[in-house]
């Protein structure tokens, strides 16, 4: 005999399966949606050691006005960008060099940074001109290592935190923890920098709770890079700079990164991120760099109106011919040649340049003055001393056989002759150079105006 179940009682079972199946769909649309509100899409573009090169170089790359269109590009139809520039925005052209740098502030006004660090070379017009680089910028420049005797930052902040799509990211910026040997004592004055990891780590646990990602901006050797990775797991990212090429892959560790793009603005960095902000994490990344060829960009006007307003101020003095080269000259054969000239200019047996110190290459053919501006932007003096042969260091001699009782002149720079034991340097101490000469610049140029061809 079959049973028929009462019609109420089926339409109740009915009922209650479409409830259930009601409710897991329910579930599974807030879960994604929670899911999709709490994993969100963040771009952060970067650049660094931008060295005032205002102009596109000879192949064409770079220049601040095909640079700023670049980036605009990339930040057109970006829902989350921000834009970040890791030092030395300064220092490395005339407009520069005879300004000092605040035009050079004034035009990267216009990029749209927002945040940005010092790096060593915006302290070589001297700490007071930091100051006014700070005050200059209309975007935040934050270091958190450079500090006086009680304490107090020379930035404006250690750090600032910035919003976009929900995410809050939190920026320290720091400089190189030597940065004595890449200046001189007066021109830090009263200043002096912190060990960079311990910073790193003191500031990303004083945001933690407060940020969902935690970048550390830094104008910072590569080994102070891989440190704070390793060293500071708070930190999902370094963003770099200060050695001038670019990194060919992101180095990562446990999912950390650190990341760095080309001197000159001859390309900046992309990098593309997932964060969790309910985890206060990075769930993913991809990172490239962005060649900035100037042939190819129409260049930002507004840029190249300010460029070409500062080149106008510089070009009579610096556009006239001096010389020519045979061939380009680069590297250590134009260290070598500059040791050439600073030795018959000033007569002296003996010359060292630093390697770190030479910015740019001679170009074949015809050379401007500007040539020499660009591979010398420093106000370096040349300076002599006179010592015997057992003192001269040995990567001065570069294999000279010497007397060790005669007495040899030796020239150099001022900032070698403050810097004798750093890196790169003398690797000696206690060598004074009483004689003073003319700048370094002013000397090559004319050498070159005497030789009228070099090779």
């Amino acid at each position: 005999m079959t049973r028929i179940e009462p019609r109420c009682k089926r339409y109740s079972g009915f009922m209650m399966r479409t409830l259930r199946r009601f409710l897991v769909t329910a579930l599974l649309v807030t879960a994604w949606l929670h899911a999709a509100d709490t994993v969100r899409s963040l771009t952060i573009l970067h650049t660094n050691d931008l060295h005032a090169r205002l102009l596109p170089d000879e192949q064409g790359r770079g220049g601040f006005a095909a640079l700023a269109a670049a980036i605009r590009r990339e930040r057109t139809g970006c829902a989350a960008c921000l834009l970040l520039n890791a030092g030395d925005l300064v220092q490395g052209t005339p407009v520069s060099t005879l300004f000092h740098g605040l035009p050079v502030y004034e035009i990267a006004n216009l990029f749209g940074f927002d945040a940005a660090t010092l790096g060593n070379h915006e302290f070589d017009y001297g700490w007071e001109q930091v100051a006014r680089f700070v005050h200059t910028a209309q975007y935040p420049v934050v270091t958190a290592n450079v500090v006086d005797q009680e304490g107090h930052l020379l930035a404006v902040a250690p750090y600032v935190v910035l919003k976009t799509n929900g995410i809050r990211v939190g920026v320290i910026g720091e400089v190189l923890g030597d940065l004595i040997q890449y200046s001189t004592p007066d021109k830090l004055g009263p200043w002096h920098t912190l060990p960079v990891v311990e910073t790193a780590r003191k500031y990303a646990d004083e945001l933690r709770g407060r940020t969902d990602l935690i970048v550390v901006l830094g104008h910072i050797n590569d080994s102070e890079a891989t440190q704070i990775l390793h060293e500071a797991p708070t930190v999902s990212i370094v963003v770099s700079g200060h050695d001038h090429t670019a990194l060919r892959a992101a180095e990562e560790y446990q999912g950390r990164i650190n990341v760095r793009a080309d001197g000159y603005g001859k390309d900046f960095g992309r990098l593309d991120l997932q964060v969790n902000v309910a985890e206060h994490k990075m769930v993913s990344w991809k990172w490239r760099t962005i060649p900035v060829e100037a042939n190819h960009i129409t260049p930002a006007a507004d840029v190249a109106v300010l460029v070409g307003q500062w080149e106008a101020k510089v070009s009579k003095i610096v556009d006239v011919p001096i010389g020519e080269a045979r061939h380009a000259i680069a590297g250590p054969d134009l260290k070598r040649l500059i040791e050439r000239a600073m030795m018959e200019e000033t007569g002296a047996d003996f010359a060292f340049m630093n390697q770190g110190g030479v910015r740019d290459k001679l170009p074949e053919g015809r050379l401007l003055a500007r040539n020499i501006w660009n591979v010398m932007p420093f106000d370096n003096i040349v300076v002599v001393g006179r010592f015997p042969g057992s003192k001269l260091p040995a990567n001065v001699l570069a294999g000279r056989v010497v007397d060790p009782q005669r007495e040899y002149s030796l020239a150099v720079t001022d900032f070698t002759a403050a810097n004798q034991s750093a890196p790169a340097q003398l690797a000696a101490t206690g060598l004074e150079f009483p004689q003073t000469g003319p700048l370094l610049r002013d000397l090559l140029i004319d050498w070159v105006k005497k030789k009228k061809v070099v090779e």
